[in-house]
């Protein structure tokens, strides 16, 4: 069914899913062969929006494992079974998708396939390139409000890819440059004033 589902359309049925919880498993299963890309949609939704510690370090260490395997030219995510077993609320998915599904709808009705070298396996890697330097700058993101250009960022460049929008994903690449370099300042104020501090 979800060939040619767009991506508001399968991330409702994730979050209709029965159970109080949902299994990083369960999640997994529902995105089926499209879960790479629908994987970076998810760990950068949540950090559209101002969140609190350690929010944006777990995203930001799940999608460093995600893009690591998409840059190796896996098929398939691959994840440890502890973290499979590992649960997150329905209400806390279904809240969060009832929030992008309106946006993703606007997006998917100006989208559609155009651009398209990023389906190549090159291009593929090289995006695995790009969400990994993404990932690691909102590991290290300034609390608060450093991880929100970086959480648009990695959706956009997630639909992008869902969507096979090479434009989209040019987006996302770029609103993520600026991203990258407001949290590079960060990383570098805090370095500099530790230096001061001790006199080095």
């Amino acid at each position: 069914m979800y060939s040619g589902a767009r991506t508001s359309e399968v991330l409702t049925v994730l979050a209709s899913q029965d159970g109080e919880r949902l299994t990083v498993g369960d999640i997994v299963a529902v995105l089926r062969d499209r879960a790479f890309a629908l994987l970076v949609v998810l760990l950068g939704l949540p950090n559209c929006l101002p969140m609190p510690p350690p929010i944006p370090l777990v995203c930001g260490l799940l999608l460093l494992l995600v893009a690591v395997q998409i840059a190796a030219g896996m098929s398939a995510p691959w994840l440890p079974r502890r973290l499979l077993g590992r649960s997150i609320a329905r209400q806390d998915v279904e809240r969060a998708v009832r929030r992008a599904v309106p946006i993703l709808q606007r997006l998917e009705r100006w989208s559609r396939p155009r651009m398209r070298v990023f389906e190549s396996a090159l291009g593929m890697r090289g995006m695995g390139l790009a969400l990994l330097t993404l990932a690691m700058a909102l590991i290290v993101a300034a609390p608060i409000i450093g991880q929100i250009p970086l959480g648009l960022a990695v959706c956009l460049v997630g639909l992008g890819l869902v969507e096979r929008d090479g434009v989209v994903v040019i987006a996302g690449l770029v609103i993520g440059t600026i991203g990258v370099a407001l949290n590079a300042g960060f990383v570098y104020a805090i370095v500099a004033g530790l230096m001061s501090l001790f006199g080095l």
